[in-house]
């Protein structure tokens, strides 16, 4: 049947027919058809804006323009994954300029529509005087909602899969079996050994499987450990860099620098999970030591126990009247620490702390 196409898993003994066309009409005599994967895409993008969105009214980030970063970080985002994409295979490209705006066939780079669109996102956020850190935060656990259904859509168009494996959820089809048969020179050229006719790693899966579990890590992160603006997203670059890391590495489709066997995302996942670690690790000690409020969540540290910017102050001024009282105290010292001095003050204090 045009459209499908069978899949077959190690594990199951029949396989499983997977529609790649979602409608084909006419409208006005003009024939219209709407893939799957584009179908996928949107609603992990639905998704994510719906969950950035609930997140930016609780921080009390101004919705409105948070719709400005939504248009321009979308707009240039796609431009950017397509962009990013095109140029890694331009030799290919340059003699096919028409099937450059095909995205609907695949062929959406990651990392290039994080670049562009997080580039957009920080003009808009100086133009309409946002705090881009926040707003990154905000968007931290959005795009890992959004990767882990958009991947789906590499499922529906058989691509993005890994090496042969004869793991229980090996996958195999007649896509699979035409790719590595048709690039078959190409991949084992860079070092890599396949059997077309072998079931490959669902790399898809791991990754959506990946990202759906970071959403709810990273949303009990921000709900009970986040100090500062700007922890989320590093958490984002971490948890996802790790694993684009390891999954990219079984990859048969990956991106190379130049002429060389070495994968670019692979390369740059490294690098932005190292970075984003030293940094987590930077902050996490310089906040805990010297805590300050975080804007739209705007709480302090007090002891063990999460005080809003109203009690912090309030405690402040009682330590600072407090500590005029015993200037001439035996000891000649006055206290010093906040911590210290109130946390039986904050039993009472915290029945209103903001979550």
């Amino acid at each position: 049947m045009s459209g499908y196409t069978v899949v077959f898993f190690t594990a199951l003994k029949k396989g499983i027919p997977v529609a790649s066309i979602l409608a084909d009409f006419s409208v006005f005599g003009k024939d219209i058809v709407i893939h799957w994967y584009g179908a996928i895409i949107a609603f992990g993008f639905l998704l994510a804006v719906l969950l950035g969105g609930r997140i930016a009214y609780t921080w009390k980030i101004d919705l409105n323009k948070m719709v400005d970063v939504l248009i321009y970080g979308t707009v240039a985002g796609i431009v950017g994954a397509r962009l990013y994409y095109v140029f890694s295979k331009w030799d290919y490209y340059s003699d096919h300029l028409s099937e450059i705006p095909k995205i609907w066939e695949g062929g959406l780079a990651i990392y290039g529509g994080l670049i562009a669109g997080v580039i957009a996102a920080f003009i808009v956020a100086r133009v309409e005087k946002l705090n881009f850190l926040n707003l990154l935060d905000c968007c931290g656990i959005s795009f890992l909602v959004g990767q882990g259904i958009g991947r789906w859509g590499n499922f529906v168009n058989q691509e993005a899969f890994g090496t042969n494996t004869d793991l229980p959820w090996g996958m195999k089809s007649e896509k699979t079996i035409q790719y590595l048969y048709q690039n078959y020179f190409e991949i084992t050229a860079k070092g890599i050994s396949v059997d077309w006719n072998k079931p490959v790693h669902p790399t898809f899966l791991y990754e959506s499987l990946w990202c759906l579990l970071g959403v709810f890590v990273l949303w009990l992160i921000c709900r009970k450990f986040r100090k500062f603006s700007g922890q989320m997203i590093l958490w984002y670059g971490l948890w996802y860099g790790a694993e684009r890391t390891f999954v990219e590495g079984l990859r048969t489709d990956s991106l190379y620098i130049g002429n060389t066997d070495i994968r670019t995302s692979q390369v740059l996942s490294a690098a932005i999970a190292l970075v984003c670690l030293v940094l987590l690790i930077i902050f996490t000690v310089k906040y805990t030591k010297h805590p300050k409020p975080v804007e739209g969540i705007d709480y302090y540290i007090v002891g063990k126990e999460r005080v809003s910017k109203e009690e912090y102050a309030a405690l402040k001024a009682k330590k600072s009247k407090k500590s005029d009282s015993v200037e001439t105290s035996e000891n000649g010292e006055a206290d010093t620490d906040i911590t210290e001095e109130t946390d039986e003050d904050t039993e009472s204090q915290t029945d209103n702390k903001v979550e």
